[in-house]
């Protein structure tokens, strides 16, 4: 049997999300998360996915049309995705940070971007909402997105934040770090 690190961050967030909620994957990528959310929310369900690389859109789109499920797909950084909700409003966000698998890793998220995305889905959340953030480093990814967003998240209130983050000792090679924020007021 394998577990993939994906497979865990799914296993938690299975049991935050329900059908008709609005989510958000923030890092559409080859649209994995985004197929997730859509099966989570089901057919009363909103999924709205955003990547700035017009390549994620079209493997996202494909992925979901071969599924049977649609999303809402916005080509444009994630750092903005306030400009399109309200509020209040958003069940679960999903961000894994890094390049496109197979993409250009020249394209990459930033520290900078990444920590505005974030506080913009804090704001986004409802109360009991759940944010996950996969942190890549390492390779090409590096180690200052890693830090910057390490330091930020112990800058959290803790009264208005419940945050956990998951290691992997046995996995090699700086293998991703699972982040989960929930909204408690």
């Amino acid at each position: 049997m394998r577990i993939t690190i994906t497979d865990w961050i799914h296993k938690v967030l299975e049991g935050q999300i329900k059908e008709g909620d609005h989510c958000i994957d923030a890092t559409m990528g080859k649209g994995g998360d985004t197929l997730f959310l859509c099966q989570r929310t089901g057919q009363s369900g909103k999924v709205t996915a955003f990547d700035v690389q017009k390549q994620a859109l079209e493997m996202t789109k494909e992925k979901l049309e071969k599924h049977g499920v649609k999303a809402k797909l916005i080509q444009d950084g994630h750092e903005h995705m306030a400009n399109y909700f309200a509020s209040g409003t958003i069940q679960c966000i999903m961000f894994n940070l890094g390049y496109l698998p197979g993409g250009d890793h020249q394209l990459v998220t930033r520290p900078k971007t990444s920590i505005e995305a974030f506080e913009a889905g804090l704001r986004l959340l409802k109360v009991g909402g759940i944010m996950s953030i996969c942190i890549y480093s390492g390779g090409d990814s590096g180690f200052e997105e890693r830090d910057q967003v390490l330091d930020w998240l112990e800058e959290l209130d803790d009264r208005t934040y419940f945050v956990i983050k998951e290691d992997f000792p046995t996995k090699k090679n700086h293998p991703p770090m699972p982040v989960f924020l929930v909204k408690l007021k």
